[in-house]
């Protein structure tokens, strides 16, 4: 630790208490600030405290603490510091705490959801220099993370842009079609050998080079490799021969996340998808796999689904429904030319996105860059 630093634990620097609120305690017209373990501050008609402090939930998986002045209710599973000592500014111990942000992650304790204790708050190591330099070195934070939020903005809107862009013209493809489009019920352009049929119901345990499955979970992607699929007895799979998969099928999700699409590789022939997952193969002569993605994918079939869709616990379609829906689609060499321009034009927002996907990690750590030389001692005083 640098000279002119000590560490001291939080508890002797702030006053800690949890609140007293429970989550029906907000109201949507409340006139107090109501804090609770979740990211959004809602609403209270009654306050339980009237001060400037910092709040920091005391259960979830994210622990970081909001800065906040005036009157406020707090959730009982919630932790607000104030009436800090003269010995620490707060905004100083607001970075402390994000520059320590796996401190709390480390400590709580719970097998399924993880909780705080006071204690956890009251122990907690904070290291302090004087006040004049933790003013400073917050008048620096203050003016570096000012600039960087305002970078961060911007690339979180030109990553919305770059997205919106794709799906105003995938949107447009399907709404704005021209003339000789056909329009016809899915089961009546899907190949002669694809039944629109559900997958394995009881998958079991993994088994160790097994017959690789597709789960819903596992579609979060375009493109479904062999790598991560789980692995099961392959005679689990033997009533289940309508969905064994030839490579090249439309993932279609009808339970849980419905109408979430994927692709399967080449290299998942011969593999099979659970109860989730229905896998559709296009008759070649009407629909190609290439525009078929992009039609599952587009609002008129997705709003279809959306529909038919059913359930409160877990939303779910039937097979009857989806062989139901309609899909409209003009000529194959029509198909190819919109398909090329759509893969072009995906290609080129994939490739931005991965640009700006880059930059927000970088501005992340930039952040932890700066707090960790922060409380090291490291930040240099102008001259």
């Amino acid at each position: 630790m640098k000279v002119g630093w000590q560490t001291i634990p939080m508890g002797q620097l702030c006053s800690i208490k949890s609140g007293k609120s429970d989550t029906k305690d907000a109201v949507e017209d409340g006139a107090y600030a109501f804090f609770d373990r979740s990211r959004t501050i809602k609403k209270s008609s009654r306050y339980l405290f009237d001060c400037e402090a910092m709040i920091i939930p005391g259960e979830g998986t994210e622990f970081l603490p909001k800065h906040f002045v005036g009157k406020f209710d707090l959730h009982q599973r919630a932790y607000a510091l104030y009436e800090f000592s003269n010995q620490i500014d707060v905004k100083f111990l607001y970075y402390y705490l994000h520059h320590k942000s796996d401190y709390f992650p480390q400590v709580a304790v719970g097998a399924t959801v993880k909780s705080l204790r006071l204690r956890h708050f009251e122990q907690l190591p904070v290291s302090l220099t004087s006040i004049p330099e933790q003013q400073r070195i917050v008048g620096i934070l203050d003016a570096a993370f000012d600039g960087i939020a305002t970078v961060k903005a911007n690339a979180e809107q030109n990553l919305q842009n770059a997205r919106a862009l794709f799906e105003s013209h995938l949107q447009s493809v399907f709404t704005q079609r021209g003339e000789g489009w056909a329009e016809k019920q899915l089961d009546e352009v899907v190949a002669a050998d694809c039944s629109l049929s559900y997958g394995i119901v009881q998958p079991g345990e993994e088994y160790s080079d097994g017959l690789p499955i597709v789960r819903p979970t596992d579609l979060t992607t375009q493109v479904i490799r062999l790598d991560g699929l789980k692995r099961i007895n392959p005679k689990l799979a033997e009533g289940y021969k309508r969905t064994t998969l030839q490579g090249g099928e439309m993932l279609l999700c009808v339970r849980g996340s419905t109408g979430v699409v994927s692709i399967a590789s080449p290299e998942l022939a011969g593999g099979n998808v659970t109860r989730g997952i229905v896998p559709i193969r296009f008759d070649g002569a009407k629909i190609s796999q290439d525009f078929g993605y992009h039609l599952m994918s587009s609002g008129a079939f997705q709003e279809q689904i959306r529909k038919k869709t059913y359930g409160a616990a877990l939303m779910q379609i039937n097979i009857r429904d989806l062989r139901n829906i309609a899909v409209s689609f003009p000529s194959l060499k029509e198909q190819a030319e919109i398909s090329a321009k759509l893969d072009a034009l995906r290609e080129e927002t994939q490739r931005l996105e991965s640009l700006y996907q880059r930059k927000l990690a970088a501005l992340a750590e930039l952040k932890k860059s700066l707090l960790h030389q922060a409380f090291s001692g490291q930040l240099i005083k102008d001259n």
